[in-house]
C-alpha cells in the first residue's frame, strides 16, 4: 500500500491507496500531520513507500520523521514523469499540476486532455496525444476574486461564494456574486471552447475545492472528479517505483 501526502498551506491531505484503488482520505491541519500519519501506518499496513507533494511548507522534523519511517519520494521538478515536460520553465511548475497531468495520462493514455483545478487558483493545464505537455494558464479562483473585490476597494463588503439567480444583479451583493461567479463560469466556458477549435477530440478534466460548485452551472461537457491529484500522485509513486 502507498500513503499519499499532499501539502497544502494548511491543510495536508492524507491518502492510502492499495495498487490503484483509494481505500483512505482525510484532510488534516499541518500542525497534527505526524499524529495522522502514525495512525495511518498503524491501520493500514503494510505502507512501504510515501510519496510527499509540498506546495505549502513542512518542516525538517516531520520530513525526517516520515523518511525514518517509509521509503519516501519528494516529489519535485527533477522527478521522473510519465510525460514529456515541455514547459520552458519546468523548476517553477508546480507540483499539484504535474501530478494532475500524471493522472490525465494514466486515465486518458493517447488524448488531447484539458484539466481545469478550480481551487485557491484556476489552473488550466494541456497535454496532447502525443504524451506531451504544453503548458496552459493560471488566473485567481473564485475566493481570491471576492477578496480582491473587497481588499483593494474602499466600500464593497467581503462576501462568501454563492450562486448568483441572475445575471444582472439588483443591489451591490448580488452585483459581487454576478460579476465573480458568472466571470469564472464564462471564463472555463470560454477555455475550452477555444481549446476544442484546435482539438476537436479533446478530453475535458474539471477538479479542485470548488469543482462541486461549478461543475453544473458550466456549459461545457466535463469529467469531474474530485480525487484527481491524489490519483496522479499515486501513479507517480507507482511509477518510480518500477523504474
Amino acid at each position: 500500500m502507498n500513503l499519499i501526502i499532499d501539502v497544502g498551506n494548511t491543510f495536508v491531505k492524507l491518502a492510502v491507496f492499495n495498487n490503484a484503488i483509494l481505500i483512505h482520505k482525510e484532510v488534516v491541519e499541518i500542525g497534527s500531520i505526524l499524529t495522522h500519519i502514525q495512525s495511518i501506518k498503524e491501520e493500514f499496513q503494510p505502507i512501504r513507500k510515501v510519496i510527499l507533494s509540498s506546495v505549502g511548507k513542512l518542516g525538517e522534523f516531520e520530513v525526517a520523521f516520515i523518511k525514518s519511517n517509509f521509503d519516501l519520494l519528494i516529489l519535485d521538478s527533477e522527478t521522473k514523469l510519465p510525460f514529456s515536460n515541455l514547459y520552458e520553465t519546468p523548476k517553477t511548475l508546480g507540483v499539484d499540476r504535474i501530478a494532475l497531468v500524471c493522472a490525465s495520462v494514466k486515465e486518458f493514455p493517447n488524448k488531447n486532455v484539458l484539466i481545469i483545478d478550480a481551487g485557491t487558483c484556476i489552473t488550466y493545464d494541456f497535454v496532447n496525444a502525443k504524451n506531451e505537455y504544453l503548458g496552459g494558464a493560471i488566473s485567481p479562483g473564485l475566493g481570491m476574486r471576492y477578496k480582491s473585490l473587497h481588499n483593494l476597494t474602499a466600500n464593497l463588503p467581503l462576501l462568501d461564494i454563492n450562486r448568483p439567480t441572475t445575471i444582472t444583479g439588483n443591489s451591490t451583493n448580488t452585483c459581487i456574486h454576478s460579476g465573480v461567479v458568472y466571470g469564472v463560469l464564462k471564463e472555463i466556458d470560454g477555455v475550452i471552447e477555444d481549446y476544442k477549435c484546435n482539438y476537436l477530440d479533446l478530453t475535458v478534466i474539471f477538479t479542485g475545492g470548488d469543482s462541486n460548485f461549478l461543475s453544473k452551472q458550466l456549459k461545457s461537457s466535463i469529467f469531474a472528479t474530485s480525487n484527481f491529484l491524489l490519483e496522479g500522485l499515486n501513479f507517480i509513486l507507482q511509477f518510480n517505483s518500477n523504474e
